[in-house]
């Protein structure tokens, strides 16, 4: 057998001086590989004596635990070596600007929704909500519309099959909501006088045009209590436009108008000055229709559980996407529901432009759309 020592050192100094990864598994491998000089070494242990072998084998072993302790020990120092190589390579210039992170924008909608929730809030209204497929009763019949109305048929609503073979059964068929009404009724039934509510939510009607699409977002607003009168409603609608807005003083009329669930009807125009180019909200000579509203039809008090003898009420309905379209120029409602990232982009609101009467509907905290 050869020198242990000797050889011992040999590797060692070997593996001192190996100055890459390639080069100490080089050395791995010729000294305890297959046919590496120490596992030959220990091959050669059964020709040897007893008590030689006994003798030898045991210093082999700790030849071999120091060479296998050595290489992992190289092994660690050279890949720290080459991570501290590659580091210095590929440093960062820190100096260059970061690229723009894409920052998501709140859609039209939502906003004119908070600044609704918040006007009407601070007149100590509710939010009130109900489900988007309604029964009859409550979409219909409940709001003094008979069977043979005009809004129960198909061209105007969406009914639900509720036949085996898929046909419609008119008469008790379930329907996709075509206002948030329904919200007042079960309101009424489940809660007594005074109620002040506002009903926001989505409705849906079978309409598609540059004005109109199949499904859009309304608000209703319903006060019943003692001794209501057209005055209370013409003094509410009044500060909610003016709040939303954002002017001191608006013109507004109310011509007479017609709806099955209030009596008196109304719709409510507001003052603007109409050009080719530009719509001006709040001066000039035109009108613009904003909303619709009367006293509460006597027969839909009754209808939701309350006595129209001892109660009345005022309701109004205001379409949330027509608000959006007249207060933020925006000139066809079919481009709300594109999913167009550049529309929204332009469109848009700021995550943080919380809207507040405070802070201000619109730019709150110096957020800019």
């Amino acid at each position: 057998m050869e020198d242990l020592e000797s050889l011992k050192t040999q590797i060692l100094n070997s593996i001192k001086t190996a100055d890459d990864i390639k080069t100490l598994e080089d050395i791995r491998i010729s000294s305890m590989g297959k046919k590496g000089t120490i596992t030959e070494q220990m091959k050669s242990l059964g020709a040897l004596p007893l008590e030689q072998k006994i003798e030898t084998g045991k210093k082999l072993n700790v030849i071999k635990n120091q060479i296998e302790q050595a290489l992992a020990e190289q092994k660690q120092i050279l890949e720290t070596k080459e991570l501290n190589e590659k580091l210095k390579k590929e440093t960062l210039d820190i100096t260059l600007p970061v690229r723009p992170e894409v920052q998501g924008r709140i859609h039209p909608v939502s906003k004119i929704y908070e600044e609704v929730v918040a006007i009407f809030g601070q007149m100590g209204f509710e939010v009130a909500e109900g489900p988007d497929i309604e029964d009859q009763f409550h979409n219909f019949n409940a709001l003094n519309m008979p069977a043979n109305h005009p809004a129960r048929q198909m061209q105007d609503t969406f009914y639900l099959p509720n036949t085996n073979d898929g046909s419609f059964d008119m008469d008790n068929s379930y329907v996709i909501r075509t206002h948030t009404s329904g919200i007042q009724i079960r309101t009424m039934e489940s809660k007594k006088p005074p109620i002040r509510i506002i009903a926001p939510g989505r409705t849906y009607r079978s309409d598609y045009d540059a004005t109109h699409t199949p499904m859009f977002h309304q608000v209703e607003g319903l006060i019943i209590d003692k001794n209501i009168t057209m005055a209370h409603l013409k003094g509410c609608l009044y500060d909610f436009v003016k709040a939303f807005f954002e002017l001191d003083e608006i013109p507004v009329r109310y011509r007479p108008s017609y709806f099955p669930f209030t009596e008196p009807s109304a719709e409510m125009d507001i003052g603007c000055l109409k050009t080719k180019t530009e719509l001006k909200i709040g001066a000039g000579n035109d009108w613009l229709e904003i909303l619709g509203c009367g006293m509460v039809h006597p027969n839909v008090l009754k209808a939701g559980g309350i006595d129209p003898d001892q109660y009345q009420g005022f309701a109004f309905g205001v379409g949330i996407d027509r608000l959006a379209m007249l207060k933020y120029g925006i000139p066809d409602l079919r481009t709300f529901f594109e999913s167009d990232v550049r529309w929204l982009k332009n469109y848009g609101f700021a995550p943080l432009d919380f809207s507040s009467l405070t802070g201000g509907l619109s730019n709150n905290g110096g957020q800019t759309r």
